[in-house]
């Protein structure tokens, strides 16, 4: 009876996965508003009652996967050290790096999505509320500040990602994130002064 129940949870995981790699595609093909069941369906290669038997609707896809982006990035930043992480800040985009790593594909596709402001500002928007009251309790930072570097860092993560996974990918991530790391940290002086 075990046994079954594992086939029957991997076949759950299975399932919800390619439902959200196919939204993924889609995201980075059509405008969010215009994706559909079918569409999803399709590309996912399963039938529409297999989608509704998980997912009401597209917007609920959208929903779960902005909550788990949103609880995995939240979990890596809300456990930062920042007092010790400032000194080396590359730990933390190493560990966000790392996220990424885990399904690239599904990211690949999230990353390169075209027009779907909405979502990513959502998430920043959320990321951004786990993350502020962390980094206002550990260092000295005003929370007007905290808002604008948090801005700032989670945007600009965001976009250089977005263009890493729309670009050739001459640069590995893990290349990319050290940069990103120096720009959020030490501006344009931390990577002239690397140079």
């Amino acid at each position: 009876m075990k046994q079954s129940v594992n086939n029957a949870d991997r076949r759950v995981i299975k399932t919800k996965r390619a439902i959200r790699l196919a939204f993924a595609r889609l995201l980075a093909e059509k405008d969010i508003n215009d994706i559909t069941v079918s569409d999803i369906s399709t590309l996912a290669d399963i039938n529409r009652k297999t989608f509704y038997n998980y997912y009401a609707g597209v917007y609920m896809v959208i929903d779960e996967i902005e909550n788990d982006i949103v609880n995995t990035f939240g979990t890596v930043l809300g456990e930062i050290n920042y007092k010790d992480e400032l000194k080396d800040p590359y730990s933390i985009f190493e560990k966000l790096t790392s996220i990424i790593n885990t399904d690239m594909d599904f990211y690949g596709h999230f990353f390169s999505m075209n027009g779907n402001t909405n979502m990513i500002n959502k998430i920043v928007g959320l990321l951004k509320e786990k993350t502020k009251a962390e980094m206002i309790a550990q260092t000295q930072i005003s929370e007007t500040a905290a808002e604008t570097a948090l801005t700032y860092m989670l945007y600009g993560m965001f976009a250089v990602f977005q263009t890493w996974f729309n670009s050739d990918r001459r640069q590995s991530i893990e290349e990319l994130s050290e940069l990103i790391s120096r720009m959020c940290f030490s501006g344009l002086n931390g990577i002239l002064n690397k140079q």
